[in-house]
């Protein structure tokens, strides 16, 4: 069964992988590259401010980085723990990979790029409450999940593992940020 589970998981990301063009080599790695995130960072403190004003934002900005640290390093922490090779670390796949932004680290699973932005998907999700603006942070938190796959620098599972666990702690920190505000009057 595991067996059948692994082959699945490495014709995925050889399909995947294999879509490659110069034009996509770019934007992947574009895509992927935490830089890109930055002009999202600012225009989500903007919103906050404009929506919740200073107060209420400085709480929000608290949740948001508490997420992004959370996701970050439990992921590694899940890297080190199940030691999963990268498929470009991989003795008997990384002949058939295109490697258009090299490697990376040794160990896979969980992606920390799938757990970020599906944690900042969600969380936003949860405090904003709107349709818009969460169908276009899911949709990033997708297309750099599938960066990661298409630049040979996860399995398919290793970013499906990554959409959980940011999920997951988004769903966690937002419930510690509705309990803060109410236990601290923050209303």
């Amino acid at each position: 069964m595991l067996e059948t589970i692994i082959q699945i998981d490495q014709a995925v990301t050889l399909i995947i992988n294999h879509f490659s063009n110069a034009s996509a080599d770019a934007l992947m790695i574009a895509i992927s590259d935490k830089q890109t995130w930055l002009p999202l960072y600012l225009a989500l403190l903007i919103l906050f401010y404009k929506v919740f004003g200073w107060k209420h934002s400085l709480v929000i900005i608290v949740a948001v980085v508490l997420n992004l640290v959370l996701t970050d390093q439990i992921s590694v922490m899940f890297k080190e723990f199940f030691m999963r090779l990268r498929p470009c670390h991989e003795a008997s796949f990384m002949d058939v990979l295109k490697l258009p932004d090299g490697c990376g680290g040794k160990f896979g699973f969980v992606s920390s790029h799938a757990a970020n932005t599906m944690g900042l998907a969600v969380l936003v999700s949860m405090i904003l409450k709107n349709k818009w603006i969460s169908m276009a942070m899911f949709s990033f938190a997708f297309v750099n999940g599938y960066s990661r796959i298409y630049l040979g620098k996860h399995y398919f599972l290793d970013v499906i593992g990554g959409f959980i666990l940011g999920a997951f702690l988004a769903w966690l920190v937002y419930q510690a940020m509705v309990y803060s505000i109410k236990k601290f009057k923050l209303r």
